[in-house]
């Protein structure tokens, strides 16, 4: 038994690394293949406006899926930074389907950023452990959300702004018993509709490949029924990130993340968000983590990363004990898709405690 599951989990590795490889060889494989016919292709396939990614992720608890991603990026002043819009679909082993657009814009030199997006998706969750209670659960979910930002800069490297959000989220379960575990712990179709402000400092030189510099976010969301939701909570998430550069065009970045909610529903709770756990899987009243990443400069075109971090949720009479630290870590590699704006393609590796681990396939650095 021991050697079936071993074998199982080294053939869904090697499955994995080899398909995520082939779609990292597939999105530059045009522009090799035109820089070896034309001299200067690569050059004009790096300043085009346009943008074509794959997207990939596998993970043996919850399936593997596909998909890809279409942008358009645009300056609209000189001083201004890169502002992408962008639509995205991937679609599941396990029959699930998510899809959106987003876009995020900088304008007005700098002084104005606007983030907006939209999501739908219909995913089909298998949890082995859900929410660390020890009980398998296979659950569906329906989710359409909005969300959007607004930020000005105040003086400085300051912004200020405001935030909204509105989600309308149906989940059920597989099975009888797997709707009587979900009602047990709290787990409903809810709506929830938010506001909230926004303070953040931000120094880095570049916002997808930063090199140096320093972000500070700090955002809450009042989720109200006034606003359209099920139920009165409260969020504030407080995210610190610093980029040091060193040697030949390697970067140190550390991050730390907090997330604090107060009288919130059981699915709209603090959660793990480390690469290698399933969002959602594990959450807390509050969550905090720190991680490291060093990324390290192979040459003109790649980067690679190895990365560890750990998550602790806490709150309403847990503690950062054993049972609720999340280690994780992992390595990965970089191909830069658009050297000005910094965009990257990125094949990871993350592997958390309890079997968790996951192979991604997505555009830019974690953070």
């Amino acid at each position: 038994m021991r050697y079936a599951l071993q074998t199982g989990r080294m053939r869904w590795f090697l499955w994995t690394v080899a398909a995520a490889t082939l779609a990292l060889d597939c999105s530059f494989a045009l522009a090799q293949t035109a820089d070896a016919k034309e001299e200067g292709a690569v050059a004009k396939f790096e300043k085009s406006p346009w943008l074509l990614a794959p997207m990939f992720q596998s993970n043996p608890k919850l399936g593997t899926s596909v998909g890809a991603l279409a942008g358009y990026l645009h300056y609209f002043d000189e001083k201004s930074r890169p502002s992408i819009f962008a639509l995205m679909g991937q679609y599941t082993s396990t029959d699930s389907t998510i899809a959106g657009g987003f876009a995020k814009t900088s304008f007005d030199e700098d002084r104005q950023r606007l983030l907006a997006g939209l999501m739908y998706g219909y995913v089909k969750n298998d949890y082995s452990d859900y929410l660390g209670t020890g009980v398998p659960l296979k659950s569906n979910g329906e989710l359409k959300s909005f969300i959007t930002r607004y930020q000005y800069r105040v003086q400085g490297n300051w912004f200020l702004g405001v935030q909204g959000l509105y989600q309308n989220m149906a989940v059920t379960g597989e099975t009888q018993f797997d709707d009587m575990f979900l009602n047990l712990v709290g787990v409903r179709p809810y709506k929830s509709g938010g506001a909230g402000l926004v303070a953040q400092y931000d120094s880095r030189d570049n916002e997808n490949r930063p090199t140096q510099g320093l972000l500070f976010n700090l955002n809450n969301i009042a989720y109200r029924e006034a606003l359209g939701g099920d139920n009165n909570f409260d969020i504030v998430r407080a995210d610190i990130r610093y980029f040091m550069s060193h040697g030949n065009g390697n970067v140190l970045a550390l991050r730390s993340l907090n997330h604090f909610t107060s009288d919130a529903p059981t699915q709209a709770k603090a959660p793990v968000q480390l690469r290698g756990y399933k969002m959602g899987q594990y959450n807390g009243e509050y969550m905090s983590h720190i991680e490291a990443e060093e990324r390290y400069r192979l040459g003109e075109k790649f980067t690679a990363t190895v990365f560890a971090g750990v998550a602790c949720t806490y709150g309403n009479g847990k503690t950062c004990e054993k049972a609720n630290l999340f280690p994780a870590a992992g390595a990965g590699v970089q191909y830069i898709l658009k050297p000005k704006e910094g965009i990257v393609l990125n094949l990871e590796f993350a592997a958390g405690k309890d079997g968790n681990q996951g192979v991604y396939l997505k555009m830019g650095y974690a953070y």
